[in-house]
């Protein structure tokens, strides 16, 4: 049996929820409070306004990198099949927080886009620490942006990770 998720995660869960079903103008406060089943006073006690929402979220987000990055680092598989492996869309809470605070950095908002330029940043450290080879961990790198753009376009090609997984292999990884 799980934990009942509390308030706070609720509320932000919505928030994402709504930014990537719907996008920001959908995802205002009294949304997001009815979404997650709270009154909008509910809310404004853990968030004042928009803006601390998503800076939550943020937040959130990098907590989730960070764990991400930690798994990526000890694999069985090695950084690179599993950064492989993981990029496509699992629906996890964690591809969620992606996806919603790629909605807010395409509305300029310099904090969404500093928080995934550093989450990408880290991914590209670890592959780089194992491969002491840029170009190859940034190859690497595109190559899993591919795979998650090709997964959430919905367009997928079923065959693109067995075919990603062959060039590791060709490479040696």
């Amino acid at each position: 049996m799980t934990a009942e998720r509390s308030t706070r995660d609720r509320l932000l869960d919505s928030f994402e929820t709504l930014l990537v079903s719907d996008g920001s103008r959908a995802a205002t406060l009294e949304a997001v409070a009815a979404h997650a089943g709270a009154s909008k006073g509910g809310l404004l006690y853990h968030f004042h306004t928009k803006d601390e929402l998503i800076g939550a979220m943020l937040d959130r987000l990098r907590d989730h990198a960070a764990a991400d990055v930690e798994r990526m680092r000890v694999a069985p598989e090695g950084p690179a099949a599993y950064y492989l492996n993981t990029s496509v869309d699992s629906g996890s809470d964690f591809d969620r927080a992606l996806i919603a605070t790629a909605r807010i950095a395409q509305e300029n908002v310099d904090a969404a886009s500093e928080t995934l330029d550093a989450v990408r940043a880290d991914w590209l450290a670890v592959l780089f620490e194992h491969l002491n080879d840029r170009p190859l961990a940034q190859a690497i790198q595109l190559m899993g942006d591919g795979l998650y753009f090709n997964d959430t376009t919905g367009n997928q090609d079923p065959q693109a990770l067995t075919s990603a997984h062959e060039i590791l292999k060709r490479l040696g990884l």
